[in-house]
């Protein structure tokens, strides 16, 4: 028989191979969020890390299904609770190893490490799941946009410059076998993807500025219905269907003081977004927010999940057609934030996303 010591200091005998039963006050000076949890995802305890992590008591937590009670998903939306399969997981399994997930805390999301143990029976069932729960928001985001930030540049840049390359090894090689038409063919190509390139530096470069707190606006009167009617004619222009876009201007706006630019920029994103992920016609709507303007773009693609809407204005966020950059969103609430408007996303009424922004009517940069 073995012997251990239970919560109140008494001994309890135990069956060589059956799992101890934990003891809170070896987990109570951790720095690190510990949570323990039955086979059924029950919470049995959790330490005073984890109270403050949580913002919740000891007391109210206890009981309560971990499912409910601590949100945890992964980068999919997928309910990590859900995905560790305690009944039906491998019996081999002793414990889970460390991931960067979501924490879900009072509406707000924060990037935690976790980890986890199984401590199983002699049966090889689990009896308990102990969490481990680090807050590493800052450190993670850091790590882990720089890692992306390397991969999004080689990715997006790989792909014209391979086709600048070509096109112009074999304009070099072999140019008179090539007649007019040819030839103003690939240099076409060659400008385009020259564009796509440049427009990533421009984009790397808006976002060095938001995160730095650089990003320099000059305003002026903007007519935002004229700046939504030029994007839209020069995307006709560049062999888009007409028929794709529909636009509403609803009442007459005041007057707006932007940065024409950066508003461009903004509509061209949340266009573009619609254009890429939408299956049909791409709508925006132009309406009076007070003295402000509200700009409503919807499309009629997939639409976003409610539990991705706190996550799409992060750094390199696709959603699951994975395509772009996913920097457009991040730039645009920059952008917006620094007119000081606001922006959010969500599910159009009839399905498609909803991204709509509102700016306040502002001032010019030299009023007093």
């Amino acid at each position: 028989m073995r012997k251990v010591r239970d919560d109140d200091g008494g001994v309890v005998n135990l069956s060589t191979g059956d799992p101890p039963p934990f003891a809170r006050g070896c987990y109570d000076e951790l720095p690190d969020a510990v949570i323990v949890v039955d086979s059924a995802l029950a919470v049995l305890d959790v330490n005073p890390a984890a109270e403050r992590l949580l913002r919740e008591g000891r007391d109210r937590l206890i009981g309560q299904d971990a499912r409910r009670a601590i949100g945890i998903t992964d980068d999919r939306g997928r309910d990590w609770w859900d995905c560790l399969a305690l009944v039906d997981g491998l019996a081999s399994r002793i414990r889970q190893p460390e991931r960067l997930l979501t924490l879900s805390i009072d509406g707000a999301d924060c990037d935690v490490l976790v980890t986890a143990s199984f401590v199983r029976g002699t049966d090889r069932l689990v009896h308990r799941l102990v969490v481990c729960i680090r807050d590493t928001s800052a450190r993670s985001r850091m790590e882990r946009s720089g890692a992306e930030l390397v991969s999004t540049v080689a990715h997006e840049l790989r792909s014209p410059l391979t086709s600048v390359k070509g096109f112009t090894a074999t304009l070099l090689a072999k140019w008179d076998r090539f007649d007019d038409d040819q030839r103003r063919h690939m240099l076409a190509t060659v400008n385009s993807d020259a564009d796509r390139v440049t427009r990533l530096i421009s984009e790397l470069l808006d976002v060095s500025r938001i995160e730095s707190g650089r990003l320099e606006l000059r305003k002026q009167v903007v007519d935002i219905n004229a700046i939504v009617r030029r994007d839209i004619a020069a995307r006709v222009a560049s062999g888009e269907s007409e028929a794709r876009f529909v636009v509403q201007e609803a009442g007459e706006l005041g007057e707006i003081w932007a940065d024409p630019d950066k508003i461009a920029q903004v509509i061209g994103n949340l266009v573009e977004n619609g254009l890429r992920h939408g299956a049909g016609t791409v709508s925006i709507v132009i309406t009076p927010d007070g003295d402000g303007v509200a700009l409503t773009v919807t499309d009629k693609g997939e639409g976003i999940a409610p539990e991705a809407a706190n996550r799409v204005f992060r750094k390199f966020w696709r959603g699951s057609a994975r395509r772009g950059t996913g920097l457009g969103l991040f730039i645009a609430k920059g952008i917006v934030d620094a007119h000081g408007g606001s922006i959010e996303a969500g599910r159009a009424e009839g399905g498609g996303a909803r991204v709509r922004f509102v700016l306040p009517a502002g001032t010019p940069d030299f009023a007093v």
